[in-house]
């Protein structure tokens, strides 16, 4: 069985493929697990918004200067924090910063636990809870 780790750091390498190669999802995804195929194509699918999050954190950063890969890092994050109540907002950025460590420059890790970290703590204030448990 594939660790869920696994299958998140799969689906930001089919979004990130996805970006830069203009190959469809389907193709990347064909034959991905099912958790795989729904992070990547709930990113699919929510793109803007999760890029106008990106945006509206990364302080003096136009989106497009953000790397590829970085940026579908936090995407997948976002995703599961946004859309994904069995995912605690801890877990998401805590794989995210993992697979930057990983896979991206030295500056990444801190970035992107900086923007979700900043992105998880007002969605726990306006929601007053973070994915059912109490704040």
């Amino acid at each position: 069985m594939m660790r869920r780790s696994n299958q998140r750091r799969d689906a930001v390498f089919a979004c990130y493929q996805q970006e830069v190669t203009d190959r469809p999802l389907s193709v990347l995804l064909a034959e991905a697990k099912p958790f795989t195929v729904e992070l990547a194509e709930g990113v699919e699918d929510h793109r803007d918004q999760l890029d106008e999050t990106i945006a509206g954190y990364a302080k003096g950063w136009d989106l497009r200067r953000i790397a590829p890969l970085e940026k579908n890092i936090m995407r997948v994050a976002l995703y599961e924090m946004n859309f994904r109540e069995d995912v605690p907002f801890e877990v998401a950025i805590d794989e995210a910063v993992e697979t930057a460590k990983k896979f991206c420059g030295a500056e990444a890790p801190g970035f992107v636990n900086g923007i979700l970290g900043a992105a998880a703590r007002d969605m726990k204030t306006d929601a007053g809870e973070s994915n059912g448990e109490a704040a």
